[in-house]
């Protein structure tokens, strides 16, 4: 109990000397918000297509580049040879029902459902049939799956991926 007591009886001048919290916004850089993809950051709050920033974001491949995402989201690109592929659709019901924990990990969602489009996504993974792809926010690929998973799955894999390790600061411990 002394040494909490001692602990927060130190903390109180580092805090005080911080000072207030820069504003950010008079110079023009606005720091990334959770759930906000790279391409809204100066629409304001909301996503393109109009999503507002506290739902998932789901991108169609063609309005989406692999490079608008680097160290800002966690791209789940979700392959099919068509959308009405029951995989496909699987898949994209499972992530909308519980998006809350894909928000929480920056998750962006892009689909391609069209194999002839030869989309950036597709030409750089090359899918075959249905396929989940998980990236990480450095770009690289972390596992691939060829059928649906659920949102537990998917945020216990992502979860284990180096970046969202020291994001959650367990990166040091055993």
């Amino acid at each position: 109990m002394k040494l909490k007591r001692l602990i927060l009886l130190a903390m109180v001048p580092l805090v005080a000397a911080m000072g207030p919290k820069p504003e950010g916004e008079a110079d023009g850089h606005r720091p990334y918000v959770r759930g906000e993809v790279p391409a809204a950051r100066s629409e304001g709050t909301a996503a393109p297509g109009g999503t507002p920033a506290h739902e998932l974001t789901v991108l169609p491949a063609a309005e989406a580049d692999p490079a608008e995402f680097m160290w800002q989201a966690r791209p789940v690109v979700i392959f099919a040879n068509t959308a009405a592929d029951p995989a496909f659709i699987e898949q994209l019901a499972a992530l909308q029902r519980d998006p809350a924990p894909l928000i929480a990990r920056d998750v962006v969602v892009v689909t391609d459902t069209d194999p002839a489009a030869a989309s950036i996504w597709r030409r750089q993974l090359r899918p075959e049939g249905f396929s989940l792809v998980l990236m990480d926010k450095d770009g690289q690929v972390k596992q691939r799956k060829p059928v649906p998973w659920s949102v537990r799955e998917i945020t216990r894999a992502i979860d284990k991926f180096p970046l969202r390790l020291q994001e959650i600061g367990r990166a040091g411990l055993p």
